[in-house]
């Protein structure tokens, strides 16, 4: 297991490689830079703020330059916010997304799961039924319309939770921000469940289970859900990547200060430093967020060992 481990980390260096590489060419490849703003700047001034930054060399060189930044765990200064590493920024942003990420994750997986089970073990009956097309329609609905309707419900008409800030970390300036992302990611599970237990429950060993007398509860929660999950350990290998890292529109729906607007804003503006941290920092999620998920799988089937 752990010569499988340190081999998955090793081969991702060249995906990694290949992901900073390409950001790097089609950042750079992009007309305008970082310091070209609407008053053109006197080009003495303008040379100086491209040497202070090593924007005058070759991109060969700053891309060299770069790579070695990394290796050092430098992801560099910001060229919007003056003063400011991009360090420091993940360091102000992330914390929020994590936060919010985590208790969407933890609330989707405590939603979608049982939800699932239930429909798989209802099948075609009408308790099947309705929980798979209210999770069709979390599906088909977007955030941008989810998190408005919550913020009217609970903010404007019960006034029951803030509308939106941080406040801290406040617990009831996450409640809605985290439910908002987690309804979407539970009715995929949901679904993804009652489609992958339905298959395992017509196995020929969950019959050999029956055939011997036991209970319907056994055979669901102790021999048919481990490999029920297989599916839905691949599915949040991204997917928890996707939920952590956040979201830009429930960012921006809940004015909160995560990593989202800093990437957004660094493409806008040419802050190459802070797209490229952000996109590494998201490699680096997606790399260990997949190895754990394969890692999992032998929890959960015995019959694959890793050597």
């Amino acid at each position: 297991m752990l010569g499988y481990t340190l081999k998955r980390l090793l081969s991702a260096i060249p995906t990694l490689l290949v992901i900073i590489t390409l950001a790097f060419a089609l950042l750079h490849a992009a007309p305008g830079g970082p310091f070209d703003e609407e008053k053109a700047l006197p080009p003495e001034v303008k040379a100086n703020i491209e040497r202070a930054y090593h924007l005058d060399e070759s991109l060969p060189r700053q891309y060299i330059r770069y790579l070695g930044q990394i290796l050092h765990g430098d992801l560099g200064p910001s060229y919007q916010y003056r003063d400011t590493t991009v360090t420091e920024l993940v360091a102000q942003g992330f914390p929020v997304d994590f936060t919010i990420g985590v208790i969407a994750l933890v609330l989707a997986l405590l939603i979608g799961i049982p939800i699932g089970v239930w429909a798989a073990v209802k099948q075609n009956t009408a308790q099947d039924y309705v929980p798979m097309a209210v999770a069709m329609l979390g599906i088909s609905l977007p955030v941008f319309i989810v998190a408005p309707v919550l913020i009217l419900i609970f903010a404007v008409l019960l006034h029951w939770l803030p509308a939106g800030g941080w406040a801290g970390g406040a617990p009831s300036h996450i409640v809605l921000p985290a439910v908002s992302m987690a309804l979407p990611f539970a009715a995929y599970l949901a679904r993804l469940m009652r489609g992958s237990l339905v298959d395992v429950l017509g196995s020929p060993f969950i019959r050999t289970a029956r055939a011997k007398g036991l209970p319907t509860r056994t055979v669901v929660w102790v021999h048919a859900l481990k490999p029920a999950l297989m599916p839905i350990v691949s599915f949040l290998g991204p997917a928890v990547v996707g939920i952590i890292s956040g979201s830009i529109v429930i960012e921006t729906i809940f004015g909160l200060p995560g990593m989202g607007r800093y990437f957004v804003d660094g493409a806008l503006n040419r802050d190459y430093t802070v797209v490229l941290g952000v996109t590494v920092l998201y490699g680096v999620m997606i790399v260990v967020a997949n190895l754990v998920a394969d890692l999992c799988y032998a929890a959960l089937d015995p019959r694959i060992r890793y050597q």
